[in-house]
């Protein structure tokens, strides 16, 4: 490792949008640790990635991990905010145990997780270029949509949570982005009933948003990538064998 390499904590990191990252960044010689439910599925076998088997969603466990990984890795200098769900359906089709699930999943989780390393990371951004929490956000950040509501609450949330975030860590060197893509061609659509077109121009790659990460990362100490908005260039959804589009 060069001395420009950082090590960075990514979740997510077992498939879809945390797995291009992971890849990418790897192969910039940077040290990973990578937080995902099935981490063992990332078929990374890169000596720099350190791969730990973690559920977000499960809120009583999570802050005895996250306090072991603190201490396991006081080198963290950078978090990459990737792991999420996506439910869908009007707001009287969830439970309000999915509701929760959901939002703990998409919002409490990394909020959590940001609140255990940001100390740590402080104190190392006085000696060193600084560091970096990046979340990946979504579209439904940014406008909410019909069957969306409560995906679309969660993201909203998380780019709030990031906005006044950013105002706290400033002074302590360490900078806060948020990047909200659109639809994105991944395993996120596995279990949905909808999915983006099948043309390139009609979806986001992972690899797309693995360099923007990039980009983030290595911007000049004292610029600050407040919030990045990714759309396909042509935006069509299929709906069961039906298309909607929009261009």
């Amino acid at each position: 490792m060069t001395a420009s390499t950082r090590t960075l904590l990514i979740t997510g990191a077992s498939s879809g949008i945390g797995l291009a990252i992971s890849q990418h960044l790897l192969n910039q010689g940077h040290q990973i640790i990578g937080l995902g439910r099935h981490i063992e599925s990332s078929g990374l076998t890169n000596p720099a990635f350190l791969g730990h088997t973690v559920d977000l969603s499960d809120l009583d466990t999570l802050p005895d991990k996250l306090r072991q990984l603190s201490r396991q890795y006081p080198e963290i200098s950078g978090i990459i905010c990737c792991a999420g769900q996506g439910r869908f359906g009007s707001l009287e089709e969830f439970s309000c145990q999915q509701i929760r699930a959901l939002m703990d999943l998409n919002f409490t989780s990394h909020a959590c997780l940001v609140r255990e390393l940001l100390p740590a990371m402080k104190k190392q951004a006085y000696s060193r270029p600084g560091g970096n929490i990046i979340f990946i956000g979504s579209e439904a950040a940014l406008q909410g949509g019909r069957r969306g509501a409560i995906y679309s609450a969660s993201k909203f949330a998380l780019r709030g949570f990031s906005q006044s975030l950013r105002e706290e860590c400033a002074r302590s060197n360490v900078a806060v982005t948020i990047i909200n893509p659109g639809m994105v061609r991944t395993d996120f659509f596995d279990d949905l009933s909808f999915h983006p077109g099948p043309e390139n121009e009609q979806a986001i790659l992972a690899e797309d948003i693995a360099t923007t990460v990039s980009m983030v990362l290595n911007m000049r100490t004292g610029t600050v990538i407040d919030e990045m908005n990714l759309s396909p260039l042509k935006k069509v959804i299929q709906f069961d064998n039906k298309t909607a589009t929009q261009e």
